[in-house]
């Protein structure tokens, strides 16, 4: 194994500390994670029993953990979460990202280094410990196929330690790559005569582009190979439609010459129509289908399979509204005059009240940098755009609420409703 991909592998797994255990004595590899462990967080989990650590008898409910905390910390609500189907979700998609293929791609990645190529800050994000994290879409799979049970499935084909299929656990990882596949294809930048003239950044961005196309690829064609082996043509063309609504997500309304969304030339008629339709067939259908499919691989009927696609959908755009809020809101991380999705719902909703926004905006139909970032913000913090989101996303949460309800009390549920409450106050 690489150093570099080493290097990933205990970036995941830091954030894990209790499961690793399940792993540490399969290849020498492992120890130094271990090692690694016991230095940062303190914890000695290689005197500790794999298969109590990583079945039922060290496994506790999410609900006692965090029914005394009505406003759950995202990541607590996630590493809870991870309790309750056996194992961090990160271990999904450890099997691709631990691959040699990826392993060259990393060492390659390195050539990058120094260079504005917006692939580096797509690795960069699909590594950050927070609320955009990716592993969650895999999470949230699992936790719907556990908080539903299974139907008339032979016992082999169960995971009884997490108490989901086999085939619903390769759905989840399928999910991961496919929305990862997604976010490294739009890492490539669009390079049309004259954008480099200096022929040092030209190769660089050249360089960056082939890594990009060739990962995605590698990654969708992996999702598609997963998929086909769960033997279900029915799934195959519900992924397929998710796979779908993702590439027209980016042919929805005006772009500059890099394909960065940008609101309509014609003015906002109604913001939040606009948002969900770009945010339902960028987010939310793949979530949904995703919920939606694994219902369908435990034998259940179709009314509540489609109550699975209403809840990935639903969450889907309330995790987006919160992740829109985030550069509007107190004690964010967002840096005076840095770029933001001009798209997002705070934007829209004041582009709605004030059109005039649109004259700085416009600015942008060439490149989204010609904007002037720190006047857009200005201009929306002071607007109502802010509480409009606010409501939108409390809209949608309570919708994913409701329909958790179709489904029997249970740690998994109670974890699925930590992780909503986490994301703003209901």
């Amino acid at each position: 194994m690489s150093s570099v991909c080493l290097n990933i592998y205990n970036k995941i797994l830091l954030r894990n500390v209790s499961y690793i255990s399940c792993t540490v004595r399969k290849q020498s590899g492992y120890v130094l994670s271990v090692t690694l462990t016991k230095k940062y967080a303190g914890i000695d989990i290689t005197q500790s029993n794999p298969r109590e650590f990583c079945t039922g008898r060290n496994r506790y409910s999410a609900a006692g953990k965090l029914a005394q905390n009505q406003k759950p910390d995202w990541n607590k609500a996630v590493s809870e979460a991870e309790k309750i189907v056996g194992y961090p979700t990160s271990f999904l998609s450890l099997r691709w990202l631990l691959s040699d293929e990826i392993a060259n791609v990393a060492l390659h990645l390195r050539k990058l280094v120094g260079s504005n190529h917006p692939l580096l800050k797509t690795a960069k994000s699909l590594l950050y410990n927070g609320r955009n994290n990716m592993q969650a879409w895999g999470l949230i799979v699992l936790l719907i196929s556990k908080a539903a049970g299974h139907l008339n499935v032979e016992d082999m084909e169960e995971d009884k330690a997490a108490g989901v299929l086999h085939s619903q656990r390769a759905l989840a990882e399928v999910t991961e790559m496919i929305r990862t596949s997604h976010l490294v294809h739009k890492g490539m930048v669009n390079i049309y005569p004259g954008l480099y003239p200096e022929p040092a950044i030209l190769n660089d961005m050249t360089f960056g582009n082939k890594i990009a196309l060739l990962s995605g690829d590698y990654l969708l064609a992996n999702s598609c190979t997963e998929l086909a082996g769960l033997r279900n043509q029915d799934l195959v063309e519900l992924m397929s439609s998710a796979i779908r609504d993702l590439a027209e997500g980016e042919f929805v309304g005006r772009r500059d010459q890099q394909n960065n969304p940008l609101p309509s030339p014609d003015g906002v008629s109604d913001a939040a129509e606009d948002w969900t339709l770009r945010n339902v067939l960028s987010a939310g259908s793949l979530l949904g289908k995703s919920c939606q499919g694994t219902l369908k691989l435990a034998g259940h009927g179709t009314e509540l399979q489609e109550q699975g696609y209403k809840f990935g959908k639903h969450l889907a755009l309330a995790w987006q509204a919160c992740l829109d809020l985030e550069p509007f809101i107190a004690g964010s991380q967002y840096v005076s005059g840095s770029v933001f999705n001009l798209t997002s719902a705070p934007v829209l909703f004041h582009l709605e009240h004030d059109p005039n926004l649109f004259s700085e905006i416009d600015k942008g139909a060439e490149s989204v940098q010609n904007v002037d970032y720190d006047k857009v913000h200005s201009i929306v913090s002071k607007g109502p755009g802010i509480s409009q989101t606010k409501q939108l996303q409390k809209k949608h949460s309570q919708k994913a609420m409701e329909v958790l309800q179709v489904f029997q009390e249970s740690d998994a549920r109670t974890a699925l409703s930590n992780i909503i409450v986490a994301m703003g106050d209901l």
